[in-house]
């Protein structure tokens, strides 16, 4: 139980909230005990003493006690839900906001759908346990103990018989939890698989169905379900056999009262009345078991659940600020990689003792073949990695003592994988700068050369682009990505691939637009096309993760080395 207690802080601002709930549902179960006894009252006027006076008077009684019942339900559903929902959000929010500190190696090695199977599933499966079920549970419990108490004021033998089958369904429900745990901690995992397996299918499916694998991906899901399918079903087992196991062995106890009631009735000991209302009284002690019992099942599975949730919590990200992070307000833009080294796998070493120098205001352009390192070094500028060795500095600071986000805010990326947000070409574009107004955003489409295209639909700048820009072209996207870095108005530009989707004249446009932004700002340029970087005011070769070449356009030329063989010999191929 100790995950439980992991969870108070998100549940402690709303406590009060919930001990109302837990009083409110408690009087529900206190008026329900006061109406079985009312009943059994009654029905000894009716068939024994023939008092209609007193008739009238206990069914005023029941009438004003289900309407005091009936106010109790209302406050106590409405409280319930208010609590859990609320929870549930700041629970959620609090994982989400987690997620996006944690640095791109995590999401490197975890899967989309599993993620949003923890945030979303296990999430829901937490609500129920940590919310609704302790209020029930106190319902359960006024009508446990107030039900045992009735029962042993009306006849304690008889109230005996009852509490023998206690510690059977004790043990029974430890017997099932157990397997039950095991069970549904495999199921979710099973789900959140499931899920990924569905997101990438459907992320992916222009290739899926370019590549003629809907039949392929159609068996792995079919494979998956049925593995999912095959938990359920055992779980479900367990739970059909649990449940009545917990049933016969309550109506057995139930039997028991009738046949020995019965017969104090018959010896004249017992009033019908009485046993009336003991047979009601012992009805519902079933429901607090039959509770305990789903409770117990609930607690489990929720169990599993939290140890998936806060295994995402208990990650600590690799790229955060350190004790007295420095935060930069502007930067020159005066950047050194000193004997930088990288490996994502440290047996397979990336980039090795790569040193070079960019002054304020300079356009630095890698060039190498495919694997080379060049998105590697964008990677490091960018932080989303620390370098294993050596350091790189802007201005003189350790990027490992400046704050991250006073770092990103002196930065633009145009990747090369364009991402676009569901929502209009406006908000995309804004996304630069959010507080910039529609004038600017439209002055940045402008510069981008995007306006052109973007006023020509129907709806301009609140046209929605659709998932991940699905409605747009790779060239419309790439020139919004643009468009975007535009806006920020960096002191650092990093383009990686940034005119790789462009045709021959949308890459020139775009291409003047770059240079205008880049003048007076420090650049980092990744392109295949060489002919995308001949104007830099330097080219670093990179192979093989170090750097071979260092020079201009036409010094590279003159020395004959691998700059002249990639521009000459592999000249605007992909690998380049």
């Amino acid at each position: 139980m100790l995950i439980f207690k992991r969870f108070l802080p998100f549940v402690r601002p709303y406590l009060l909230r919930m001990l109302l709930g837990g009083l409110l549902v408690m009087g529900v179960a206190a008026i329900n005990l006061a109406l079985l006894r009312l009943a059994g009252m009654l029905w000894d006027v009716i068939t024994v003493h023939h008092d209609g006076a007193r008739m009238t008077e206990l069914i005023s009684l029941f009438l004003g006690l289900v309407v005091l019942q009936g106010l109790c339900a209302m406050g106590h559903s409405y409280l319930t839900a208010w609590v859990s929902q609320r929870i549930v959000a700041d629970f959620r929010r609090h994982l989400f906001a987690h997620l996006q500190t944690l640095d791109i190696g995590f999401f490197a090695r975890r899967r989309t759908g599993e993620l949003l199977s923890r945030l979303m599933s296990d999430v829901t499966v937490i609500q129920s346990v940590v919310t609704e079920t302790p209020i029930d549970s106190a319902k359960q419990l006024v009508t446990f103990v107030g039900g045992i108490a009735f029962l042993l004021t009306m006849n304690w033998r008889l109230c005996l018989l009852i509490l023998i089958v206690l510690p059977v369904l004790v043990l029974v429900a430890k017997i099932f939890g157990r397997k039950l745990k095991s069970l549904s901690t495999s199921l979710q995992d099973h789900t959140a698989a499931l899920s990924t397996l569905a997101e990438e299918v459907i992320s992916g499916i222009r290739i899926v169905k370019s590549f003629v694998q809907t039949k392929r991906e159609e068996a792995r899901f079919s494979t998956q379900v049925g593995h999912t399918l095959e938990i359920t079903m055992r779980r479900a087992g367990i739970m059909a056999l649990f449940i009545p196991v917990i049933s016969l062995l309550t109506f057995s106890g139930a039997a028991a009262v009738m046949w020995y009631g019965g017969r104090q009735v018959i010896a004249g000991t017992v009033t019908p009345g009485d046993l009336f209302a003991f047979v009601l009284f012992a009805g519902i002690l079933i429901g607090p078991f039959s509770s305990a019992a789903r409770v117990f099942a609930q607690v489990k599975e929720a169990q599993g659940a939290m140890q998936r949730v806060f295994e995402i919590l208990d990650v600590r990200p690799d790229i955060r600020d350190q004790a007295g992070a420095k935060v930069l307000s502007t930067v020159a833009g005066h950047v050194r990689f000193e004997g930088v080294g990288f490996a994502y796998d440290p047996r397979s070493p990336v980039l090795s003792h790569l040193s070079f120098e960019a002054k304020p205001g300079e356009v630095i352009a890698f060039v190498g073949p495919t694997g080379a390192g060049k998105t590697t070094v964008i990677n490091l500028l960018h932080r989303l990695y620390d370098p294993t060795e050596g350091c790189i500095t802007v201005d003189g600071h350790d990027l490992r003592q400046v704050s991250v986000e006073s770092w990103y805010r002196q930065l633009a990326l145009v990747p090369q994988e364009t991402i676009l947000f569901g929502g209009t070409i406006l908000d995309n574009i804004r996304y630069g700068n959010p507080d910039a107004d529609d004038a600017a955003v439209r002055e940045a489409g402008k510069a981008a050369y995007a306006h052109d295209f973007i006023t020509n639909f129907p709806d301009g700048y609140q046209t929605v682009v659709g998932e991940k820009g699905v409605n747009l072209s790779g060239g419309q996207r790439q020139r919004i990505a643009i468009a975007r870095a535009i806006l920020k108005n960096p002191r650092i530009l990093l383009l990686d691939e940034a005119t790789s989707s462009l045709d021959t004249e949308s890459e020139r446009l775009v291409q003047d637009a770059l240079e205008r932004l880049m003048k007076g700002r420090t650049t980092f340029v990744v392109a295949h096309r060489l002919s995308t970087i001949q104007r830099a005011d330097r080219i670093l070769v990179l192979d093989k993760g170090r750097l071979v070449e260092d020079g201009t356009h036409d010094q590279l030329m003159e020395r004959r080395g691998l700059y002249h063989y990639l521009y000459t010999i592999r000249l605007n191929e992909p690998s380049m």
